[in-house]
Parts: C-alpha cells; structure tokens; sequence
C-alpha cells in the first residue's frame, strides 16, 4: 500500500479539488469537485460512452476506451484547475474484473456480467454450496452473474491458466494509475466472498471452490490512500503531481449512498433509497448485516457501504428496461426516439393497465425488451401494452412497483421503519417514475442529486485529504445545503398499488 499522505494543497480556496471519476454500465463521466467546510461545487468536465463489444460469442467491457476516457476527463480537470488536484477516486458498477498476468499485463477485455458464459454455474455451485449455506456466510443475494460464478466459468480457460491476480474494474483503473494493486472493499463484498460481519474474506467459501485469495490483492476500506499518479500518467495528463489516488466507495452504489441527502442523527436515519439508472438498487443503511433464512428467499442483499454501514438491498432491473425498448425502437426507425415526447405520453396512459415483474432475469440480456415486455404481459396475463406510449407506462409502473416491494420488504426484515425515500442517480431526473414511485409506496420521495454517485466519491476523499470531517451525516449536510431537490408528495391512497402487486406476486 502506498505510504503517500493526501491532504489539500497549500492556498487550495476553502477546501480542495477532487476529481470523481464515475463509471456507469452506459456512460462514463469525470466530475470536478471542490470540497470545503461550507463549500461542495461539481462540474462535469467529461462525459464518454460505455459502449460493450462482442468479440466473437463473447460480451466484452471496451476496458481500454474508458481508460482513455479517465485520462481525457483528467486532463480536462487539470486544465480547470491550472494543473493540479487534490485526489483521484474511481468508483464503478459491481462483479466484473480483470485478469493479469505474472507481468501485470491484462489478459484480454474483462468480460461482460451480460455474457451468458455464466448459464448453468450457479448449478454447479449450488451443488458444492447450498445457497443456504453460501448466503449465511456471504449475505449476498443470489444474481446469476455475481463473481464467484463468473470465476467458477472461466476455471479451466487459458486466461484463468495464466491469471496471477484478479482485479475488479475500479481496482483495475486505480492500477493502470498508480502502479499499486489493491482490493476496496465495499465492491468485493459484491463478488460473494467476503464476510459482512467480520468484513474480510470468507475463507469457507473460498475454500470451497477452490478460489484462491491470493489472487486478489490486499483489501482496501474507502479513504485508504491507494498511490499517486504515476509519471507518464502525470505527462499524458497535464497534471502537477504529486497528485493522491483515494480509495473511496469504489462500488458505485456504496458511493451513491454517501450522496443520499438524507437527515437524522446519523445512528438511525429512518430513510430508504433507491441508487436509480440502469439498475435500481433499493434498500436501507443499516449498521449490521441481516442473514436470516426468510431475507435470503426475499432475495436481499448485504453489500458493504462507507463507515462500517451495510447496504441491504435488492437489485431491480432498472431503467435498463427502458433503455433497451429505446434501442429495438432506434433500430426500427433509424433514430434515437423522442424519449421527452414517450414519457409525456406514458404519463397520460391508463396507469397499472400492464405490469412485469421488475426483477425477472428474463429481462438481464440485451435484446428486444418491447417483445420480451408484451410476452411477460401475455404469460402472466396482464393486457398487452398497445403502442410504445403504454410500453413506456409499463416500465415506469412496473419499476415503481419493485420499488414499493423492495422497501417494504426491507423494512419487515430489517425491523426499520421508513419515513422517507431518497431517489439518487440517474433516475431521479425522470420525474413520472419519481412520483409514481411515491404513490406506491404511499411515502414522500426526495429526488436527487442525480451525480450521487461522483458526490459520494469525492466527499470520501475530502475528508481522507482533510478538506472536511465527521461521519455520513456532517457529509450529507453538505449534500442538503448546497444541492437543489425536488419533493413528491404520495397522491391518492395505495390500494390500486397492493391489489397489482398482488395479482402480480400472488
């Protein structure tokens, strides 16, 4: 671990300069943050796609574009700045990694959790693992594409042969910047071997299929320093160093969460959030990890979040739903959509006429969503949506739906109540699934800030560089003071609500 100290530079105005560099599974971005006391700015100085390739039958991550898209935003920061920052932190979507080689050469484009490489392993390790088991020592619900099972599939290949270490996508970019391995620790505890209560390995299910640890580098906790930037990256940037590499919450949800604006004491917020884009994340912050039976066959998950927190959540499909409808329709008409123009229309549209379950795995691959949303309709005996309007309506209900189960659920298994719900990501922009999301779950819904994720980064670092300190709850004030939000108050009572999630559920 690097021995370099982090901390604001002499005559940095009222705090620091902090690039936030945020990879989603659509888009990149690199935020320039300036962090003081009473001070919290954000610009975004560049944005860049996320576009996968298949490479012959294999779903590729294009790992390289989005390394030069970092370089890009970071030089374009260092130009704002006149050349300086103050840190660096990466955070970016869960389970994929790289691997390298004895050399510390990645061996190929780390492959897509989409890829249907992983159909069948989870089988196989149920077999080795009952998820009884697996979820009493990991608290991770079960997705197909979680780790473990992307590792069990490339057991055997020529990659895996000549892999010498295993690094997850944030960790991966950190690397390339510093030279220095590490592991942060709220994204490996989405790969389904750590412990939530001891919040390390779990050896027993390492040991159980036959995964090496040693393979990943030691374990990072968000604030840790994790290098400096090394010399030709300060010559391809611009940038005078030294200039500091924070480990933050390198899973983007568990940064998200930091950039909940949320109120309270800070030992018993009484709040519930949805991290909302291409997935919707849904869920608590809790001190502690819940590993019950009953919140393992509702699958929840336990994943890890700044401060000693615990995320529990459930993963919902997202926005990706919509997303891939507005893909099969460009592809028809040989142009993006008028997606302002659809959700006007969808928000006319009879509401809860159609409705999928959010969170059938279905739904996971690319393809043509609308097709995939009129046969989940048809065989489970909702109405067919009738044009792309009352497909829209469908996505927006159904995803407000998920989210009302998922907070409902989280609160009965936790045993904490919820006053109020934070929508933070991308999501919290589209204001039709904010306020039905509100009616559902019959509470008031604060939406924003939409960049919670390079908030929560670069608020980790300030306070590991010293720009500011306190817990979550001195961090978020920041959030609330400086940021604008929007309140949807729940309309109407929640009966229509539970009868869908009824007919829908059972």
């Amino acid at each position: 671990m690097s021995g370099a100290t982090v901390g604001p530079r002499p005559g940095s105005p009222r705090g620091g300069a902090f690039a936030a560099v945020d990879l989603g599974a659509s888009s990149g971005r690199v935020m320039l943050v300036r962090v003081g006391p009473d001070r919290l700015d954000l610009r975004e100085v560049h944005r860049f796609p996320n576009r996968p390739v298949r490479m012959g039958p294999t779903l590729h991550w294009d790992i390289p574009a989005l390394y030069r898209g970092v370089l890009d935003g970071l030089r374009e920061a260092g130009r704002i700045t006149g050349g300086w920052l103050d840190g660096v932190g990466i955070d970016s979507w869960a389970v994929d990694h790289g691997l390298l080689d004895a050399d510390g050469v990645l061996l190929g484009n780390p492959v897509h959790y989409r890829d249907g490489r992983v159909e069948g392993t989870a089988e196989k390790v149920a077999a080795v693992l009952p998820p009884e088991r697996l979820y009493a020592s990991t608290g991770l619900q079960h997705l197909p594409f979680n780790t473990i099972y992307q590792l069990t599939a490339a057991r055997g290949g020529a990659a895996w042969s000549a892999a010498r270490q295993v690094l997850l996508i944030p960790d991966l970019i950190s690397y390339w910047l510093t030279g220095e391995a590490g592991t942060e620790l709220t994204n490996a505890s989405t790969t389904q071997l750590i412990d939530p209560r001891t919040r390390n390995w779990s050896r027993e299910v390492a040991d159980a299929l036959d995964i090496d640890l040693g393979l990943f580098p030691p374990l990072r906790r968000p604030g840790d320093p994790a290098g400096e930037l090394l010399p030709h990256v300060l010559a391809e940037t611009g940038l005078t160093g030294p200039v500091s590499v924070i480990a933050v919450g390198s899973h983007d949800t568990a940064s998200a969460v930091v950039g909940v604006p949320a109120t309270g004491d800070g030992t018993d917020p009484r709040f519930g959030y949805i991290a909302t884009g291409t997935w919707s994340l849904a869920g608590l912050e809790l001190p502690g990890p819940v590993l019950t039976e009953e919140s393992r066959l509702a699958n929840f998950t336990n994943e890890l979040g700044v401060d000693g927190t615990v995320r529990y959540l459930r993963n919902i499909m997202g926005l990706w739903l919509l997303q891939e409808c507005l893909r099969t329709w460009e592809a028809e008409d040989g142009g993006a959509p008028d997606l302002a123009g659809l959700l006007a229309a969808a928000d006319r549209a009879e509401p809860l006429r159609s409705v999928v379950d959010a969170g059938d795995e279905t739904f996971i691959t690319p393809g043509d969503m609308p097709a995939r949303i009129t046969e989940a309709c048809r065989r489970t005996g909702w109405p067919v949506p009738r044009g792309r309007a009352e497909t829209v309506r469908c996505v927006l209900d159904s995803l407000a739906l998920a989210h009302r189960r998922a907070l409902a659920d989280a609160s009965r298994l936790s045993g904490r109540g919820i006053d109020v719900v934070h929508v933070v990501g991308g999501g919290a922009r589209n204001e039709p699934l904010c306020r039905l999301t509100a009616e559902a779950c019959g509470l008031p819904v604060v939406a924003g800030p939409a960049e919670a994720a390079a908030l929560g980064n670069a608020l980790v670092q300030a306070r590991a560089a010293g720009a500011v300190t306190g817990g979550l709850f001195e961090l978020r004030s920041l959030l609330r003071a400086g940021l604008p939000l929007r309140h949807h108050e729940p309309v109407g009572g929640t009966g229509p609500w539970r009868r869908a999630e009824e007919r829908l559920h059972g």
